[in-house]
């Protein structure tokens, strides 16, 4: 099915095309028959886990940055996905970069993009997750902080996000690691990081008892970090008590493409990534000794690079590149492989 609509697609604008597939999957959200269906043509077996406390239907993800605005969350639920996160989301609402700000590299199975988190803000995207969720899906939302947000004051930011959607999230993950917004990746570094934690997870703890429920909180890191770098925030990451990490952003690398497109500025994803994010993952469960669970990203275009990364002892992937390369059928195809 999506062999034949892919062309189509491929001829539309990156991002033009992208919000014409939101658009078709808002609308499987509200109509009934139409998640019925989407559910027939793309059925996903059961395969259980159990992370950061929660009961997950698969170990497949939806990534960050498809669904910004939680605008098509629930026709992509039907998809078989066993969790997906929304956003990234930002207190308030924001442009992002100017356009173009998203290329497609198909002889790299490749997308570079330098959105800057555009959104319609906190309060909308809390609107769109209010309300009863799909049976089994475990949605979490991604946080990030204004272009406008000093540096020093971005925990303001993260812990708004965290104020506003903890009640309607299942997880939080923390974004210090988008290229796109100047600066951003200095919060990895070792006292920003250890700052902005340490207010997130002391907010956290009367939060979590006033809504009678835990509240994970993951940090989604950069693929970019030197050895030293990730040392120090393995360090703080172990220290502060946060549920795990997410691994990992987009890259600022641009190694053998052959893409003309390939010096445009911003993060690359796709099957560029794979052996990296494969390599990354280990390092991090190793170093960690197993005592930070790992949600493995980037790269995932085929079963087999799920596979790579489950066996390499992420407790569950994601996907984004892949799903627009291969199309729907990859959460499927990827959870049979891992039967």
């Amino acid at each position: 099915m999506y062999t034949g609509l892919r062309p189509f697609l491929f001829r539309l604008e990156p991002e033009q095309a992208h919000a014409f597939t939101l658009s078709l999957l808002r609308l499987v959200g509200v109509l009934p028959p139409l998640q019925t269906l989407v559910r027939l043509l793309y059925p996903v077996e059961q395969r259980p886990v159990l992370a950061f406390g929660l009961n997950f239907f698969n170990p497949v993800g939806l990534a960050a940055g498809y669904d910004k605005d939680g605008l098509g969350w629930r026709g992509l639920a039907c998809l078989g996905f066993g969790h997906i996160e929304v956003g990234t989301v930002t207190p308030r609402p924001q442009a992002g970069n100017p356009h173009p700000r998203l290329f497609r590299l198909p002889e790299d199975r490749a997308l570079i993009n330098r959105m800057g988190f555009p959104g319609r803000g906190a309060d909308f995207v809390a609107r769109r997750l209010a309300g009863k969720h799909p049976p089994g899906l475990v949605v979490g939302v991604n946080l990030g902080k204004n272009k406008d947000t000093p540096l020093e004051s971005a925990a303001d930011d993260y812990l708004s996000g965290m104020q506003v959607f903890a009640p309607l999230a299942d997880y939080l993950a923390i974004n210090v690691s988008s290229p796109n917004t100047v600066g951003l990746r200095r919060l990895q570094e070792r006292d920003a990081l250890q700052h902005l934690l340490q207010v997130l997870v002391q907010e956290r703890e009367p939060l979590s008892k006033r809504l009678a429920k835990p509240i994970p909180l993951l940090v989604k890191i950069a693929p970019d970090l030197t050895d030293g770098d990730l040392d120090d925030l393995l360090l703080v990451a172990l220290d502060t008590g946060i549920d795990g990490l997410i691994v990992a952003n987009t890259t600022i690398q641009r190694e053998r493409l052959r893409s003309s497109l390939a010096l445009e500025i911003g993060g690359l994803s796709g099957a560029p990534l794979t052996q990296h994010c494969l390599e990354l993952t280990r390092q991090i469960v190793a170093r960690s000794q197993g005592k930070l669970p790992v949600v493995s990203v980037g790269g995932i275009m085929s079963p087999a690079d799920a596979k790579a990364r489950l066996d390499a002892g992420a407790v569950l992937v994601q996907i984004y590149t892949g799903l627009v390369f291969s199309g729907p059928g990859l959460v499927r195809q990827i959870v049979h492989a891992i039967a």
